[in-house]
């Protein structure tokens, strides 16, 4: 997939944030603050990096995304809709009742979805097999895992942590969207993982730290750990939970009753924030063209 600039990057991640919001609009209530931490990274990767054919989403080419902390799904079907996987239309399905869109991930449910997820700590698991799979069947396929920091509680990670390392598994990329907050409250507060990247580094993982909201310094450092070998990377994403809505530094904001007037408002603010993304990357474009 062709490169884009990070600010090319900021349409995609402020036009998955703006079709989240909506798809939540549509039940009323859901899981906004893993959502809204994460969609930079869902932009990054189905913007340039993640090898993938919406026609054809069982193509054996493809590269993988397990979203471990499969609650943050809004998020990922805003992208998968927006890819072309399935018709927008199809959003509005959102927890519904033999719906296709439940509240976590479900790979027998969704269109583009690899793995059915939401038991926190096994989406490691699923993606070792699957990197390890690929790399036994000859194939390039890269397997990206997305995890929380409070995820990083469950001890099913860090045995899988040793075993990637162990098999070096350098066609597996994991995320951990460090924002702070889990269900119950702060992480700190919960159960303190300290720095969760010297952790995986003393597991033999390369570890990356980066501003989980900052476009380009993802893209760079999903770029850095393809070029790694020998063992499995780790990017840890410094974020903020709900971010770019009201949803951001309130305590209880893990699943969120939404108002009408909170939806309208966080709409009309992430839509101005595209449109100047829009204006900002043509304005690159031009002076680009002009070089």
């Amino acid at each position: 997939m062709e490169r884009k600039s990070a600010k090319e990057l900021r349409v995609i991640a402020e036009g998955i944030r703006l079709v989240t919001l909506q798809t939540l609009a549509s039940f009323g209530a859901g899981h906004i603050g893993g959502a809204m931490s994460i969609v930079e990274t869902l932009a990054v990767l189905y913007g340039c990096e993640l090898r993938c054919d919406p026609s054809n989403p069982q193509w054996e080419g493809r590269d993988r995304l397990v979203l471990s902390k499969g609650h943050a799904g809004p998020a990922l079907y805003a992208t998968l809709s927006l890819k072309g996987f399935f018709p927008k239309e199809m959003l509005s399905e959102l927890n519904k009742g033999g719906g296709r869109l439940p509240s976590h991930c479900d790979r027998n449910k969704t269109p583009g979805v690899d793995m059915t997820t939401g038991s926190l700590g096994q989406g490691i698991s699923a993606a070792i097999g699957m990197a390890l799979g690929n790399r036994m069947n000859g194939s390039d396929s890269i397997t990206y895992l997305i995890m929380g920091d409070g995820e990083c509680n469950e001890g099913q990670v860090w045995e899988g942590a040793m075993f990637a390392a162990h098999h070096k598994l350098d066609n597996l990329i994991a995320f951990v969207d460090c924002n702070k907050q889990q269900l119950d409250g702060y992480t700190k507060d919960v159960l303190d993982m300290g720095d969760i990247g010297e952790k995986f580094k003393a597991f033999g993982w390369f570890v990356q730290k980066v501003d989980g909201h900052d476009t380009g310094a993802i893209l760079d450092a999903v770029e850095a750990a393809k070029a790694h070998k020998g063992s499995p990377s780790v990017i840890i994403l410094d974020t903020i939970k709900g971010y770019g809505t009201f949803a951001a530094g309130l305590e209880n904001n893990h699943h969120m009753s939404l108002s009408k007037e909170q939806i309208e408002d966080a709409v009309r603010e992430v839509t101005a924030r595209l449109e100047e993304a829009k204006a900002l990357a043509e304005s690159e474009r031009e002076v680009l063209s002009n070089v």
